[in-house]
């Protein structure tokens, strides 16, 4: 599993919160975190000013509560805690899969249990409702899929496809829950 981990585990950057305009960025590796930060600012003493760069290994970013604040500042509550939890080694290898994997794994669930899993993260939500998720749907579940069919579902979509020809009493719910 260790091999889905590439050199940057995380990586988020925005500008931190008014007044200030400053920019920052968060990078976690395998091994350490790396906080930079580009101050933007008019005034004279900060013209030309280089970036600041802080690099530490993941224990002493959880040792260290003024990193934290700052990473918690900027970033917000949830992207803290992610961190933490990756540099406690607990990694979201799920998360990391490519789409068309978890395409071919979203095909063995049962929609209801698609629809559930859409409810979860924004990339399944995203995933669960792509044109692609529905097209393996209906491929999935017509035996022939005449050329007619085909041409109605790319004009129409798929997921219109899936609930007007194999609308089912099981499927009624996921339709009416609209995710």
């Amino acid at each position: 599993m260790a091999s889905l981990l590439g050199k940057k585990v995380f990586e988020i950057n925005g500008q931190g919160p008014p007044p200030t305009k400053d920019f920052f960025q968060l990078t976690v590796t395998k091994t350490e975190v790396i906080w930079r930060s580009w101050k933007i600012s008019l005034r004279i003493e900060f013209k030309g000013a280089a970036p600041g760069e802080n690099k530490m290994t993941h224990d002493d970013f959880l040792h260290d509560a003024r990193m934290q604040q700052q990473v918690g500042v900027v970033f917000g509550q949830q992207i803290l805690q992610y961190t933490q939890a990756l540099c406690q080694g607990n990694f979201d290898y799920l998360e990391r899969l490519p789409n068309d994997l978890l395409l071919q794994i979203l095909a063995f669930l049962e929609l209801e249990d698609v629809a559930q899993l859409a409810q979860t993260t924004k990339r399944f939500h995203k995933l669960c409702n792509s044109p692609e998720f529905w097209e393996q749907t209906v491929r999935g579940r017509c035996d022939e899929l005449t050329p007619d069919m085909e041409a109605l579902a790319n004009a129409m979509g798929w997921r219109k496809i899936f609930f007007a020809f194999f609308n089912t009493k099981e499927h009624q719910q996921y339709a009416q829950g609209g995710s």
